[in-house]
């Protein structure tokens, strides 16, 4: 277990004061394990409806990153994935609570159940009003258990939110406790897992899944789903969960419902992205009109790698309850949703070459020859996005199959004349491949078009534009031979064409001395010191893994021949 903690028993206090030390509308209840707004006021009848919720940590940010004005007024944090205690409650609750009362968001689990209830009945009897609300929004058991006894997950950030509201707007401890009952009542979610998490004091996952299989249907403290199955494409996933609470929920076309994409603390943006448009798209289809929308981490799982979905069904009033202002830092605003997907036109036409001269005869197997390129480069993805891993970022794989799409794209007029084609090859590799890989090869292809006249060029017309198109790598990005990249694979197969064409050698055999050349040179990369681009940041520990940029210069050279 790696884990950024000092000490298993002291994880929630410090992390609670920790989030207390950022947030200047919140204060630690002197000692308990609960955050209460700052700003109560000292008289008990002047203050309004106390909302109160809380639990085991580990679902960071909840619940401590909802206490502040417009939601709640303390979060009572237990040790992770346990229920907080009787007493840390009832400390909370004589806290934060005056004349007016107190609500309890509870979510539906024994511990909490049990422990806010008792606490609920003791500040009843020293003379606090006290209800209680349960949230048991978890549909992937609704052929499990009745309704009742679901289990309680990320809905209850939105519970919290229509009774904030309610409370701030001066409503009584009945009226919000009734808005509180009905939203709870509103809310569907459900959720899929990737992987698992591990507790602090246990050291070790909850669970093992399979590489290829998921967890539907998961609660969150680490437990199993309600049944595993194939890892599937994320819109699959999304269908799943989203056809499980519609059905569960009866919502039908016309209905109007705020919608939650909630990540279980290990999922990036960029996966829940992905998620939110499906589910949007999803909910579209259905003719469900989604009023608001809210992406991100709202109630987790410690690391735990996937996400859940909440829909709650809304009128013009609930709504207000979820566009009021509010303090909480977590919350993370009103969610409007543009009218429709924004897309923007480029500024300008993209450079083309207009008006094709008739084709060379040649030009036959310029082209057969970038094909085999394309080719070449589907097939080393696996092995480029392993090297690339290894000492780089990864996207060296996916970027060449991307330009390999781009080369079969081009029209049939783009192999009119070599210049032309290499214009165009460039221009398409410019567009299609990202990160550094797309500006090098361009300026390269670029580059040497403009030595190439229209008429039919020879071995050495050939051999001097390879070595302007090396020259052009290195000046854009200042690698010479020994920096470990691309450049050590160009730069000797460069000198081989010229030094074989000079001796009178065919273009093809020149070709073949060039590509033993550059294979040579990639294969020194793996004892080099990097000195730029990403791998230059792991020093010698990038030694022994050619680069990968070098061995993909290999795998065209291969292909050309």
């Amino acid at each position: 277990m790696k884990k950024l903690v000092n000490a298993p028993r002291e994880v929630v206090r410090e992390m609670l004061e920790g989030f207390v030390a950022l947030a200047p509308g919140q204060a630690l209840l002197e000692g308990e394990t609960v955050v209460v707004r700052a700003d109560v006021p000292a008289a008990l009848g002047a203050r309004r409806v106390a909302i109160l919720s809380g639990g085991g940590s580990g679902h960071e940010p909840a619940h401590a990153g909802y206490v502040g004005a417009g939601m709640l007024h303390a979060a009572v944090a237990g040790d992770v994935f346990t229920s907080p205690s009787t007493d840390a409650v009832l400390a909370a609750i004589r806290a934060v609570a005056g004349t007016a009362g107190a609500l309890l968001i509870v979510k539906n689990y024994t511990g909490d159940r049990l422990n806010f209830g008792l606490a609920a009945e003791l500040a009843r009897a020293e003379g606090i009003p006290t209800e209680v609300v349960v949230v048991a929004d978890d549909v992937a058991l609704r052929d499990t258990v009745e309704p009742a006894r679901r289990r309680g997950i990320a809905g209850v950030v939105l519970v919290h939110k229509v009774a904030g509201a309610a409370a701030a707007a001066g409503a009584s401890l009945a009226e919000v406790a009734r808005e509180a009952t009905e939203a709870a009542s509103a809310l569907g979610s459900m959720g899929v897992a990737l992987g698992p998490c591990t507790v602090p004091a246990a050291g070790r996952p909850g669970f093992t899944l399979g590489e290829g299989e998921v967890e539907l249907g998961l609660g969150i403290h680490g437990e199993q789903g309600v049944r595993r199955v194939a890892l599937q494409p994320a819109d699959a996933l999304v269908d799943t969960l989203l056809s499980a609470i519609v059905e569960d929920r009866g919502i039908g076309k016309g209905e109007r419902v705020a919608l939650m994409v909630n990540g279980l603390g290990g999922t990036p943006p960029m996966e829940l992205a992905i998620v939110t448009r499906r589910a949007l798209a999803s909910l579209a289809e259905r003719g469900v009109q989604v009023e608001r929308a809210w992406q991100g981490t709202f109630l987790s799982a410690l690391e735990m790698p996937g996400c859940s979905l909440t829909l709650l069904k809304v009128d013009d009033a609930r709504l207000a309850r979820l566009d009021a202002a509010t303090e909480a830092p977590a919350w993370p605003g009103k969610g409007a949703l543009v009218a429709q997907r924004r897309v923007v036109s480029p500024r300008g036409p993209l450079p083309t070459i207009q008006g094709h001269p008739k084709p060379q005869p040649q030009m036959g197997q310029v082209k057969a020859g970038a094909l085999a390129v394309a080719d070449a480069w589907d097939a080393a993805e696996e092995t480029l996005t392993e090297l690339d891993s290894a000492a780089g970022d990864g996207d060296l794989g996916l970027s060449l199959v991307r330009g390999a799409a781009a080369i079969r794209a081009l029209p049939e007029g783009a192999w009119a004349t070599p210049s032309g084609a290499l214009t165009e090859l460039g221009q398409a590799l410019r567009r299609s491949i990202g990160g550094s890989s797309g500006p090098f090869y361009a300026t390269a292809l670029l580059r040497a078009s403009r030595h190439l006249t229209n008429k039919v060029p020879d071995a050495a017309d050939w051999a001097k534009a390879f070595q302007v198109a090396v020259e052009a790598v290195s000046e854009l990005g200042g690698a010479r031979p020994g920096d470990r990249t691309m450049v050590d694979a160009l730069h000797p197969a460069a000198e081989a064409l010229g030094r074989a064409v000079r001796e009178g050698k065919s273009l093809g055999a020149a070709w073949a001395e060039a590509t033993r050349a550059a294979e040579q040179g990639a294969e020194a990369t793996a004892s080099m010191t990097a000195r730029l681009g990403r791998a230059s940041y792991l020093g010698e520990r990038a030694k022994g893994i050619p680069d990968a940029g070098a061995a993909a210069v290999v795998i065209w050279m291969k292909a050309l021949g």
